[in-house]
């Protein structure tokens, strides 16, 4: 993926200055609310943008689309192009910008949108005629969002929105906090279970999927080591429909087909909408120890292989239902509570010994606090492989990797902490070396350790990775006999000022009862 071009006279990229434009017409206006107001035009302009492209073509009628009809919507189709009738134009809207109704122009611009692309039905926000929504700032958003590509070649334009679309969705997660949370996950938290999985080729799927952060990383990874991304193919489901058209929208403006990204409202347990998908590739982040998840009424679920999970948490409902999906030499990467690696409530231990012994689990990896926008329960992640001895990778079928990440990451402001891209090669770098057959593995103390099912027996199948890879090089050199006494030295000074300063408050005392006696 391109990145969005820097601006001459700013040493700031393009995105950060349109957020920060964006952010001033915002007024009084809830995140929540304006994130659909911005990213609903952004979008407007990529399928605007695409569909004049191919207009241009047609309309010149040079070559292959000799005698085409620049109208014809079939034309459109034929090169997986949205169809955008005359009042939903860029150009068109660009040109009623200032006026006093351009906020029904927008809303009728998105229903005529749906109505010739039905794959668009219920997708797109109308809420740019609502009262709180000025309409000079609205017409501002409109002239911020048609230069977002100017001066780029129509050819690179989506990249360029696509790359907007990405950092304002991150942005308005941030700015809404814990609400935010629910539809973004973390694009470093992301790019590390992508670049660990490395989804080259087959079905992806994510059953809550969100805004579709997921997808667009998995076809990004494939760009990014030159493969090719038709070979992939992406499910998905989700629960909230408004986060559900977010996701579409997100793909759509990659050129990622979305046909097979579903929503109902009441999610994957209850309703799974690919109930005989067998995908190669699990990725996903589900909600954090969710209580209600409906297990009351999924006692006898045939997902439930290794044990039922229990009714007050979804955690190892959650595995179990990404190991259903699986094919049989598929593998899945997950977000999970830290909770999950040692916790024997209502026979989740029991489970976890299961899923142990059934040599599934491939690799523990423990995060760093202030991951996630919408807890502060710390997480882990979790690798699981259907086949560990299979021919892609070496036979590890009795050892698990422990990966201890807790002290990587840096501080983006007081409340959140990413991945640099150091950090996401370091610990993607020692799980491929580990499980290739060629790779040069080998235990660093404090960070990583490749544990035998015997010793994690031991430790009553407790995944934790502290357990495993004990303290780092320079802890183990640590003195005692020295820290002890400079202890003892400090404590000592100490005592010393304390006994000096009760010494001088009973003299000040006895001075003071003589004076009243």
């Amino acid at each position: 993926m391109a990145k969005a071009k820097k601006n001459n006279n700013s040493e700031e990229p393009i995105e950060k200055q349109l957020w920060k434009a964006a952010d001033k017409l915002r007024k009084n206006i809830d995140a929540a609310e304006y994130k659909h107001i911005i990213l609903g035009l952004i979008f407007l302009k990529y399928i605007s943008d695409a569909f004049e492209e191919l207009f241009d073509k047609l309309k010149k009628g040079e070559g292959e689309y000799a005698g085409a009809d620049p109208e014809d919507k079939d034309e459109y189709k034929a090169e997986n192009v949205f169809f955008v009738p005359e009042i939903a134009r860029w150009s068109y809207l660009q040109s009623k910008a200032k006026l006093p109704e351009i906020g029904k122009e927008v809303d009728h611009a998105m229903d005529a949108i749906e109505k010739d692309n039905p794959s668009l039905r219920d997708v797109l926000p109308k809420v740019y005629a609502r009262g709180n929504l000025d309409p000079t700032n609205l017409g501002g958003l409109i002239d911020l969002v048609g230069n977002i590509a100017l001066g780029d070649a129509k050819a690179r334009s989506a990249d360029v929105l696509g790359h907007v679309f990405e950092y304002f969705l991150g942005e308005f997660a941030l700015a809404e906090g814990k609400k935010g949370g629910q539809f973004y996950t973390p694009r470093s938290v992301v790019e590390l279970l992508v670049e660990m999985l490395e989804p080259y080729k087959g079905r992806v799927f994510d059953p809550c999927c969100g805004s579709g952060g997921m997808f667009v990383q998995s076809e990004k990874f494939i760009a990014d080591h030159q493969g090719r991304v038709n070979d992939i193919s992406i499910y998905g489901q989700e629960s909230n429909q408004t986060t559900w058209r977010l996701a579409k929208m997100n793909l759509a403006i990659r050129g990622i087909d979305s046909s097979q990204v579903k929503w109902n409202n009441e999610g994957s347990f209850l309703n799974d909408s690919h109930k005989d998908l067998k995908a190669d590739y699990v990725i996903a982040n589900p909600p954090f120890n969710d209580s209600d998840w409906s297990g009351d009424f999924l006692r006898k679920d045939g997902r439930w292989k290794y044990g039922t999970p229990p009714i007050g948490n979804a955690n190892y409902a959650w595995i179990q239902h990404f190991l259903y999906h699986l094919s049989p030499s598929g593998q899945t990467g997950f977000v999970l509570a830290k909770g999950a690696l040692t916790s024997k409530t209502s026979g989740e231990g029991e489970i976890r010994k299961e899923l142990i012994e059934a040599r599934l689990v491939d690799c523990i990896v423990n995060l760093p606090a202030k991951l996630f926008l919408n807890t502060q329960i710390p997480a882990s992640l979790w690798f699981l492989s259907r086949n560990k001895a299979n021919g892609k990778f070496r036979n590890r079928t009795d050892e698990i990797l422990f990966i201890d990440a807790r002290n990587m990451g840096h501080l983006i402001n007081r409340r959140t902490r990413e991945f640099s891209a150091e950090d996401i090669a370091t610990i993607a770098g020692t799980y491929h070396n580990w499980r290739n057959p060629d790779g040069d593995y080998e235990d660093v103390k404090g960070f990583c350790n490749s544990a035998s099912i015997e010793r994690v027996r031991e430790l009553d199948y407790v995944l934790t990775p502290g357990r495993y890879v004990g303290l780092a090089v320079e802890d183990d050199d640590f003195d005692f006999n020295d820290r002890f006494s400079k202890l003892k030295a400090q404590f000592g000074e100490q005592l010393k000022e304390e006994v000096r300063l009760n010494k001088l408050i009973l003299e000040n005392l006895g001075k003071i009862e003589m004076k009243n006696g």
